[in-house]
């Protein structure tokens, strides 16, 4: 798995303008720092950003205060996020982190949970996520929803009869094959993301739609209309970020809880 993560990440740098090229990749940013300020220590904090790609939270972290350390299987992103004010990082595995026992105040999981395809990897990485944490701790993990694919190839015009037995699939399973170019990977359920946080132990686990049911309306809009439309898209998902009904309509999940 990391091979295939430093042959897809480390080549072109992709992951430095994921939050930044689309509509939808700029709401999920707006939305995921708002929602964690929300819960994040009004002091400065310790925050382990396990799987924190080129730093583009942590930037934004470490402006705030926060004293920030990003572990990443990629040598490229490791190199991208050292190189930030206020943050530093090393190469490492989310399954096995070099990190003593409750030291940190916050750990962030924003890409191992759907690049670890396999349920236990899953869970080895969430139990040394909680094992860092100091008590009261904040654990933050992020999933992509089960039914990102539908909605955006049945709003860009991509979905074919070719294509309709993969989605399927996908939401039934929540294995992805890669079929629009990304690597495998696991996409969640609102409820599964919730189960697997529960299973190490932490209590009143609260998942939240990230980008809300708007977000394909965005992208088919342009970037060129999206500080026209972005209020109205972050209002909508404010509405009905844990709605049970629409919760999973956003392109990604995010759990909190605290130890």
């Amino acid at each position: 798995m990391d091979s295939e993560l430093v042959d897809h990440y480390g080549a072109e740098r992709a992951e430095d303008t994921r939050l930044r090229r689309s509509a939808h990749g700029r709401l999920e940013f707006l939305r995921t720092r708002e929602l964690l300020r929300r819960r994040l220590p009004e002091s400065s904090a310790s925050v382990l950003d396990v799987g924190g790609a080129t730093g583009i939270h942590a930037a934004w972290l470490a402006a705030d205060g926060h004293h920030v350390h990003v572990v990443d299987p990629v040598p490229a992103h490791v190199d991208a996020s050292a190189a930030l004010p206020g943050v530093t990082a090393e190469v490492g595995d989310a399954r096995q982190l070099h990190v003593p026992d409750g030291s940190v105040d916050v750990v962030l999981m924003f890409g191992p949970l759907y690049h670890l395809t396999i349920a236990e990897d899953r869970a080895r990485a969430l139990a040394e996520a909680v094992r860092v944490l100091r008590p009261g701790g904040l654990l933050a993990a992020a999933g992509i929803s089960r039914y990102l694919s539908l909605l955006e190839a049945g709003s860009d015009g991509q979905l074919t009869n070719e294509l309709e037995p993969a989605i399927r699939q996908l939401i039934a399973t929540g294995d992805y094959d890669g079929h629009v170019g990304f690597m495998r990977t696991h996409f969640h359920t609102a409820d599964e993301l919730r189960a697997e946080v529960s299973a190490t132990g932490l209590d009143n686990v609260a998942v939240y739609g990230i980008e809300g049911p708007a977000w394909p309306a965005l992208d088919a809009a342009g970037l060129d209309a999206f500080d026209d439309l972005v209020d109205g898209a972050l209002r909508c998902a404010r509405l009905v970020e844990q709605d049970p009904l629409l919760i999973n309509a956003s392109a990604h999940l995010l759990a909190m809880a605290h130890a």
